[in-house]
């Protein structure tokens, strides 16, 4: 898998509590409706520096499509009995596409209190969180969290560096690193393409550097 690191489980928000991953079960095909509703709500209340990050970790597949290799060769004539000429076969065609690593589930980085899991909880899709109980959903280890394409912490980037954004609106554009955050695990990257190269913000886990 590519561009995979373990997590840093060392930050800590407003109360002083130490941030953690947690993982919220959801209804099949709901994980990024999940995502984009909490990451809503976590904007109208202000929460960034309670809820800090929500994840789908995906993973980039190559598939190929289109093609008649597996067709039978068809022979057709017309009216006059003279065969018809063969269609030309359609080549086949390759293509890159995201796959969801654990389908129905969500991972949420936040400081674990009543009020936090109360509103992951009861977004709209989400069944419950993984843990002994539902009421009391125990945090990921940093081996667990290993391979989900999760930085290891801001450290890995400077201002300056070449990255390549890894998912969202702008994946697989091209920028530079303009401004890091590391309390908040966010960066601002100048992208040349958006508007002459406005810094864009975005979470530090949706680039990669690029080589």
């Amino acid at each position: 898998m590519a561009d995979t690191e373990s997590v840093n489980t060392g930050s800590t928000g407003a109360e002083g509590k130490e941030a953690r991953w947690y993982v919220a079960h959801t209804y099949s095909g709901y994980e990024n409706k999940v995502k984009v509703n909490l990451e809503k709500t976590i904007a109208n209340m202000h929460l960034e520096d309670q809820i800090l990050e929500v994840k789908v970790p995906v993973q980039e597949v190559v598939e190929t499509i289109g093609g008649d290799e597996g067709e039978a060769e068809k022979v057709e004539y017309n009216e006059e009995g003279e065969r018809k000429p063969q269609k030309k076969k359609k080549a086949p065609r390759q293509k890159v596409v995201q796959k969801k690593l654990f389908p129905g589930y969500v991972f949420v980085r936040m400081i674990l209190n009543d009020d936090n899991w109360y509103i992951v909880r009861n977004t709209r899709g989400v069944t419950g969180f993984v843990g002994a109980e539902s009421t009391e959903p125990i945090p990921l280890t940093e081996a667990e969290m290993a391979g989900l394409g999760v930085s290891k912490d801001t450290q890995d980037f400077k201002v300056g560096d070449k990255v390549r954004v890894r998912s969202g609106v702008w994946v697989n554009a091209v920028g530079t690193v303009d401004s890091i955050d590391e309390k908040q695990q966010t960066v601002k990257i100048s992208i040349p393409e958006f508007m002459n190269g406005t810094p864009v913000g975005m979470n530090i886990t949706d680039i990669t550097k690029y080589e």
